[in-house]
């Protein structure tokens, strides 16, 4: 009977042991997967925020649309049905009213003109607007290309 409760007590000891070893190699794994998830994060937005710099077209407004009240938002440069990317949409914020055709002009990184669009902008003093200009089908704007708002 003696030896009994002494495999017992033995048998429950070890149990104990083993799930208390299960139980913290469980919370070392968690926390290793912790720390390569924040990694693998940080790691991802850095390359991201890397290429967003890297692919940044140049948008330029000439100086006598920001004198008119003109400022430039975000943009997005589009691909069309043939595959292109020969669209730009542009939000311009207006400082005063104002109507009037504008050109987009872009070039590509060794400063060549690829390209010219029209469109007429219009909005009043306090508004804002997307507003696209539809280049020729055949323009492509590359990344690291500049386009001139005249």
């Amino acid at each position: 009977m003696k030896l009994y409760k002494i495999i017992s007590v033995t048998l429950l000891t070890i149990l104990m042991s083993c799930n208390r070893i299960v139980d913290k190699t469980k919370e070392g794994i968690n926390r290793g997967g912790e720390v390569v998830g924040e990694s693998a994060t940080e790691f991802f937005d850095g390359v991201s925020e890397g290429v967003d710099k890297t692919l940044d077209c140049e948008i330029l407004l000439s100086q006598n649309l920001v004198n008119k009240g003109l400022k430039k938002g975000v943009y997005n440069i589009e691909s069309q049905p043939i595959g292109n990317n020969n669209k730009l949409t542009l939000y311009l914020i207006f400082d005063k009213d104002f109507s009037k055709e504008i050109m987009a002009k872009a070039y590509n990184t060794k400063g060549q003109e690829i390209g010219r669009a029209k469109t007429i902008i219009e909005g009043k003093s306090g508004d804002a607007a997307y507003f696209d200009f539809e280049f020729d089908e055949r323009t492509d704007i590359g990344f690291r290309n500049k386009i001139t708002i005249q």
